[in-house]
Formats: structure tokens, C-alpha cells, sequence
């Protein structure tokens, strides 16, 4: 059984910082890209910042510049440095995994349950 497990959510002023964690665990194979979502209420969710097995990223562009993505394979965990925060980026944040696990002959896509942002005064 596979498991993505977020940390690092809560409550920030703005123009604050924050680092969210998602850590892959249970019968991994292989993890190919890693990513970040957010969905804030009464909206879909949208692409945050990918981050490839290779280390390739791309961002959305509301948060170039301030957000950074990396992820430590030996940890099998992704990062979301999150810079000079603003109340738009309220929103719950799901990491994300495409990863093949031990005994499947494909990668598949997984959700990690989400952990809470805030940016307000």
C-alpha cells in the first residue's frame, strides 16, 4: 500500500514563508514526477509546481518567483518552499505522485490528503 503524507500547513501572515513536506512511503518501486496542488473554496484545484525524477519544475505562473519546488529521492519526499505569501494563496494544498509500485507493470497517480494554508492577518 502506497501512502503520500503532507506536513507543514498552517496559519501565516502575509508576506510570510512557509515549507510543506510529502513523503511517499509503503511498496515503492519507482517515483517519476511529484507535484503540488491547491484548491481553495469554491474553486477546482489547480496545478501548483512539478517536479520531475530528472529535477525538471514548472511552476504556475502566479507563484514563479515565490514558490520553489525540490524533492530529496533517497526520502522519497517533495518540498514546497513557499515565499512572500498572500491571502490568494489560501487554500488546501495535495501533494501529488506518480509512482509504480512494487509488482505493477504501470505507474500510477496518487493524492496525499492535504494539509491547510492560510495567509491572513
Amino acid at each position: 500500500q502506497v501512502q503520500l503524507v503532507e506536513s507543514g500547513g498552517g496559519l501565516v501572515q502575509p508576506g510570510g514563508s512557509l515549507r510543506l513536506s510529502c513523503a511517499a512511503s509503503g511498496s515503492i518501486s519507482s517515483i517519476y514526477a511529484m507535484g503540488w496542488y491547491r484548491q481553495a473554496p469554491g474553486k477546482q484545484r489547480e496545478l501548483v509546481a512539478t517536479i520531475t525524477s530528472g529535477d525538471s519544475t514548472n511552476y504556475a505562473d502566479s507563484v514563479k518567483g515565490r514558490f520553489t519546488i525540490s524533492r530529496d529521492n533517497a526520502k522519497n519526499t517533495v518540498y514546497l518552499q513557499m515565499n512572500s505569501l498572500k491571502p490568494e494563496d489560501t487554500a488546501v494544498y495535495y501533494c501529488n505522485a506518480r509512482l509504480q509500485p512494487i509488482g505493477a507493470l504501470n505507474a500510477y497517480g496518487y493524492w496525499g490528503q492535504g494539509t491547510q494554508v492560510t495567509v491572513s492577518s
